[in-house]
Order: C-alpha cells, then structure tokens, then sequence
C-alpha cells in the first residue's frame, strides 16, 4: 500500500482576472510506500508548500490525482488518519499546553484525553512546563508542541514543515528519537525541511522538487553513494605522481585520494599497487556526497549553500 501518490499532479494559480498563471506544480509523479521516511528538498518557489497542502486536501489541483493513505485528501476519514505540523505555527499564547493539546484532542474526536496529552507533552520535552502560558515559550518549545500536537491520535502519515528549526541540537536529537518510534509503531514520515543534515539523518529516501518537478528521486544511500568508488588517504610522503598512475585520484588535500573498483579483488589489487609504490594507507571508506552536494547537482547549481541552512 502507498503512503501517498501523484500522478501527473498539476496546479495553476491564477490572478484574480486571470491575466496572469503560475504553475506550482507540473506534471508531479511520485509514490511513498507505507512506513517509510521520506524527505521532499528543493530551494524556495520550487513548489513543496503546495504538494503538502494537495496532501493534505487544502488545494486541489488543477489536473492530475493525488491520494494519501489509499483515499482522497477531501475524505474526513482520511484527514483524521493524517498528523500534521506546518511551518508557521500559531499558536493561543494565553492558554497552557495541556488546554491547546486538550482542544486539539476533541477536535480529532479523542474525547477527554488530558492524560494523553501530558504524555505526549513528556515525549516533547515540555512535561515541566504543561501548565505554563505558551505566550512565553520560545520558538524551539513552540515546535515542540506543535509536534505533540501531530502526534495526538496515532496518526498513519505525519506531515512535517520544518520540524526542527529553531531546535537546539539535543532536541533535534531528541526528535530524531521521536520520529524513528513512530516508524517502528508502522506511521509514515513526511518531512519537508531546508536543513538537509537533518532530513539526511531523518529519512530513507528523497525527492528533490524543481520549479513544480520532480528532478530525482530514490533511496539516500544511492543517491548519496557510489557501488564503485572509493576514498582512501595514505600516510604523509606518499608518491601523488605514481599513485595518479594507478588510478589514485588527490581529492582536497589531506592526502586523500579517490578510486573506482568494480569489486573488492580489483579494490584490493588497486591498493596492492599502491603499496608496491611505497604509499602506506591509513583510511579507507566509501566516498559519500552529502545531500547539499547532491541537490547542487540534480539542480545545475555550483553552490546552494544560502538555501541549506
């Protein structure tokens, strides 16, 4: 069973008069089985507010399909199944926690659930301050409530805007924590973030979204690794001439070098050679791009450093 599915998901905003079309998505394909943790990037404008309102049955689109869950985002049912937290989070800054979470709990049709929501409030980090006014709480606190919020009801899919922004490390960790229980209780994860070291350790599998399309598409491992390459630094002195004509390639100092083998025997013939011209390794792992590198890519963009952070 799929999470959530587009297929050929379009929408056109137009002006009031009509005078003027922008397209914010274009044709989107894509599919997000059941229990994974999937992490939608791309720079601003690129059309990720939109593909979550259209999950979320907050705009329909002007052609294609999108469902989630196996139904219609318009369905009561499936909205009720749907955990939601958005990036701009208003929050009652005269009430407690516990009344916000309380009120959040009767409109999902949980009834009395002061219990559970003090519950949910000590998986946050927020149990000290349930009876506190949220008018006071600081951005990171706010979204930790929102997140107990999402939480409320057992959700099957969570939606997640910028979970983690303005959360300090330990909470993001603690998030982290959060997220992976919920993986392991079956729920799906749906994250759209701008802090990339965070959606890298969060989810399983990307999509990278371009002016309303999808560019890429596929696990992180895959997109972020190499079968064949790796990367290997020898000890100070080595020859960089002779290891160039193994097939040794410098890689940014630190007498790191990178190679290609198809298997470990032509790996290990390759470092065999090497030894033989006197270098003396003393690292070797697999080279890996971070996403950063892998959104600059799929995007023909040298530096995309003012839009990951």
């Amino acid at each position: 069973m799929l999470a959530i599915q587009a297929v050929g998901l379009t929408k056109v905003y137009s002006s009031f008069f009509g005078k003027t079309r922008q397209t914010a998505l274009a044709g989107l394909d894509l599919t997000i089985p059941v229990g994974s943790a999937f992490g939608l990037i791309g720079l601003n404008g690129a059309g990720k507010t939109t593909f979550i309102k259209s999950i979320l049955g907050v705009v329909r689109p002007t052609s294609g399909t999108v469902r989630a869950l196996g139904g219609d985002p318009e369905d009561a049912a499936i909205r009720a199944r749907i955990g939601y937290l958005p990036e701009r989070l208003h929050l009652p800054g005269a009430w407690t926690p516990v009344a916000f979470l309380s009120s959040v709990a009767r409109l999902k049709g949980l009834g009395n659930a002061v219990e559970t929501c003090r519950r949910h409030l000590g998986r946050v980090g927020l149990a000290s301050d349930a009876e506190r006014r949220i008018g006071g709480f600081s951005k990171g606190m706010r979204q930790r409530l929102g997140l107990a919020a999402a939480l409320l009801g057992a959700p099957d899919l969570l939606v997640l805007d910028e979970p983690t922004d303005g959360v300090d490390p330990l909470g993001r960790a603690e998030i982290r924590r959060i997220l992976a229980e919920e993986r392991a209780r079956g729920a799906t994860i749906f994250l759209n973030s701008h802090l990339l070291a965070e959606t890298e350790r969060i989810c399983d599998r990307i999509g990278i979204l371009a002016k309303g399309r999808l560019v890429r598409e596929g696990a992180i491992d895959e997109l972020t690794g190499s079968a064949t390459r790796y990367r290997a630094r020898f000890a100070p002195g080595a020859d960089a001439a002779a290891l160039a004509t193994i097939g040794f390639t410098a890689r940014g100092g630190d007498d790191a070098f990178v190679c290609d083998a198809a298997d470990p025997a032509a790996l290990d013939a390759l470092l065999t050679r090497a030894r033989g011209a006197g270098a003396l390794l003393v690292e070797l792992r697999r080279d890996l791009r971070d996403l950063e590198e892998v959104l600059s890519e799929a995007l023909g963009s040298p530096s995309i450093a003012g839009e990951s952070s």
